[in-house]
Parts: C-alpha cells; sequence; structure tokens
C-alpha cells in the first residue's frame, strides 16, 4: 500500500499539487456515487454491468481516498491495519464471527 500512496503523491505533484481538502472530498463521494451506480448494473437493479468498469470505479475510489490520506499525512497501511486489529476485536467481543 505504502508504495500505491507514493506513487499517487509523485502523480498529484507532476500535475500541480493536491485541492483543497474539501474538493478531494467532493472527489471522493462523487466516485463512491459512480461506484455505487456501477454496482447496481452489475447486481443488474439497473442495467447490465460490467467487470471492467467495476474496477475502474474501485481503482478512483481508492485513488481519491489516498489524495486525501497524503494531504493528511496518514500512512494508509497502518491506518487499514488498525482499522482490521478494531474490527477483529470489536467482532470478537461481540460473539460475531464473520470469517
Amino acid at each position: 500500500m505504502n508504495k500505491l500512496q507514493r506513487e499517487v503523491d509523485k502523480l498529484i505533484r507532476e500535475l500541480g499539487g493536491y485541492w483543497a481538502p474539501f474538493e478531494m472530498l467532493a472527489a471522493l463521494v462523487e466516485e463512491l456515487g459512480e461506484l455505487s451506480d456501477e454496482m447496481l448494473k452489475f447486481e443488474n437493479v439497473k442495467g447490465n454491468g460490467k467487470m471492467e468498469n467495476l474496477k475502474e470505479e474501485i481503482g478512483d475510489v481508492l485513488f481519491a481516498l489516498l489524495c486525501i490520506a497524503n494531504y493528511y499525512g496518514i500512512d494508509v497501511e497502518n491506518a487499514l491495519l488498525a482499522s482490521i486489529s478494531k474490527y477483529r476485536n470489536r467482532d470478537k467481543l461481540d460473539g460475531n464471527d464473520n470469517s
């Protein structure tokens, strides 16, 4: 993940730098909407979806999220590992086993 985070940072700097925080948040929300549309298509709720379009939208969401993380200096790998641990411990305490 760190390598990908650095790759995003390099590209953004080549393109002129990061947007303001709330502009990046708006971009993430927009990408989430596009992902939602593709999921609806893929699940045959709203047309027919294609795996390639679904992959593209997931990539766009990740890109937008990495931009926000980079802007704030957050190591996404550590953040994700902390979240995994949090969910693992919470689900153990609740007696849920979702594996």
